[in-house]
């Protein structure tokens, strides 16, 4: 057996781990190539004019994103809205009120839930909490909030709201194990000596945890955000799938994941292919915003700090 130096050992290392490193980024150039290449006609086609227009019509060649990215969009906001404060709750509580015992059972529990396959998220959608919306969820928004019109007209059970409700619960494991494990690397003396100073509980948690943790609960925000921007199956399941753009919740949409599921394998016409390739690299765009934007938001926050 050969045996290796230290130095050599360390320059071995060296380079493996730099080719991994190219490699990952040689992967991810590559799939930018291969959706530039397979966009390419509606690129040449439309321009940027693609993103703007509202028609999809594949029988008359009319190729529109904008229905599909509101809806993108809407969803995935609504959904990050809902997961949020719940996740830092339940994250709080497993960190700060359970016994260490009792709390790597339930942060087990919780992260389960994000072990389950979408599609029985979307089946529980169907079968559970579209009729529940229909009949008691949609009624009560409408008898409480009717007058904005995010909750008017009318609720068939699946659209936006119902959509963006699973999605909450999809990425609620993603931003709670992350502002645990944020929370818990506050040292321990920093919450003893904000208690010293005669602080309650609730007031060592907002000034001890949550304001020191803020660039962490922003990135674990983040990166739940582009969970929700990609999902697929549940969302295609729930939301109606028409390309249209409404002010209400209640009513059917469709997401850039969802049509390209839908319509990608019945694709006979190369302007239709090229036009799912082109949603799915602007897919590819927003979601790199949003994991720039994650960093920015670390990057400025810990300037402050």
């Amino acid at each position: 057996m050969i045996k290796l130096n230290s130095k050599t050992q360390d320059a071995v290392l060296f380079y493996v781990l730099r080719f991994i490193s190219l490699l990952v980024i040689g992967l991810l150039l590559f799939i930018i190539f291969v959706l530039l290449k397979a966009a390419g006609p509606a690129i040449k086609l439309n321009g940027l004019s693609f993103i703007v227009r509202k028609e999809w019509n594949p029988v008359e060649d009319q190729y529109g994103a904008l229905p599909f990215i509101f809806g993108t969009l809407i969803t995935s906001f609504v959904a990050v809205l809902i997961a949020t404060p719940i996740s830092i709750f339940v994250a709080l509580f497993i960190s700060e009120y359970l016994p260490k015992s009792i709390s790597r059972v339930i942060s087990l529990m919780v992260e389960m839930v994000a072990a389950i396959p979408s599609i029985v998220f979307g089946l529980w959608g169907i079968f559970y909490l579209s009729p529940l919306m229909k009949s008691t969820i949609a009624p009560f928004l409408k008898s409480t909030l009717g007058f904005l019109p995010l909750f008017d007209g009318p609720s068939f059970g699946i659209g936006i709201l119902t959509a963006s409700l699973v999605l909450s619960i999809m990425i609620v494991p993603t931003i709670s194990s992350i502002c645990r494990s944020v929370f818990e690397l506050i040292p321990q003396h920093q919450k003893e000596a904000s208690f010293a100073l005669g602080s309650t509980k609730y007031e060592m948690i907002k000034m001890a945890v949550l304001t020191p943790s803020i660039s962490g609960i922003s990135s674990a925000v983040v990166l739940g955000l582009g969970r929700a921007l990609g999902e697929t199956m549940a969302v295609t399941m729930l939301i109606g799938n028409s390309p249209i753009i409404s002010k209400s919740l209640f009513s059917p949409a469709a997401t850039m994941a969802s049509v390209m599921a839908n319509e990608y394998t019945d694709a006979n016409n190369p302007l239709h292919v090229s036009s799912l390739c082109y949603l799915a690299l602007l897919l590819f765009f927003i979601t790199f915003l949003s994991n720039l934007f994650a960093k920015s938001i670390v990057k400025n926050f810990s300037k402050i700090g």
